[in-house]
């Protein structure tokens, strides 16, 4: 059998995959991981009581704006890790500046807080359990974001673990939000931020042996 003829039979019946395939895959993986973190979320531990009053409290919207604009950086950026040969280029400002902004945020409320409020401002009521609590919803995330991961062609595996983790993390920390009372930038800025760094870690370390292809 000579090469042409064997092209021939490998090339048979081959369908053109949808450039938009792999856009589809981690969505419909991401919508639901998150679908599950929430009603986990909500199962153990609740819905916030006073859930009607924040829905119309700017603040509580800034609160999910920083978990939401961090899903969508490291989202953009999870999508270029896993196509082999795709440079990730500017895609990191999609995840460093929501982080950035949030700490400058909170420098600017603890400068302009009475100095006896800012410990209160920055430890809030829940700093013992907050990032364990992320931690614990973001692990059916991370799973399910390693599991799709797994299924396309990431090669730096530790890179793409750790951005799976930072998502997985993102959206444990979304979920978290339906119950979290806390309402002080400071503390999201820390203790949100810590929350979201434990699946960025185990995503990095998970990743170098199951993102293997």
């Amino acid at each position: 059998m000579n090469t042409d003829t064997l092209v021939s039979l490998l090339a048979t019946d081959i369908a053109p995959v949808r450039g938009d395939a792999v856009k589809r895959y981690l969505t419909a993986s991401l919508l639901l991981a998150y679908v599950c973190a929430s009603i986990f979320a909500l199962v153990g531990y609740g819905l916030r009581p006073d859930m009607a009053v924040m829905l119309v409290t700017p603040l509580f919207w800034l609160k999910l704006a920083l978990p939401l604009s961090v899903a969508t950086g490291a989202y953009l950026m999870l999508e270029r890790l896993v196509r082999p040969g795709q440079a990730v280029g500017s895609k990191w400002n999609g995840i460093a500046v929501p982080i950035l902004a949030v700490w400058l945020a909170a420098a600017i409320v603890l400068w302009e807080a009475p100095p006896d409020l800012r410990a209160s401002l920055l430890m809030g009521k829940t700093w013992r359990t907050c990032p364990f609590n992320i931690a614990l919803l973001s692990a059916p995330c991370l799973f399910a974001v390693l599991f799709a991961v797994r299924q396309l062609a990431p090669t730096r595996r530790s890179t793409a673990g750790a951005v799976a983790g930072l998502l997985a993390g993102a959206l444990g920390t979304l979920a978290y939000c339906l119950h979290c009372p806390e309402m002080g930038v400071p503390f999201w800025a820390t203790w949100y931020l810590l929350g979201m760094a434990i699946p960025t870690a185990t995503g990095a370390l998970l990743g170098r042996h199951v993102l293997r292809w």
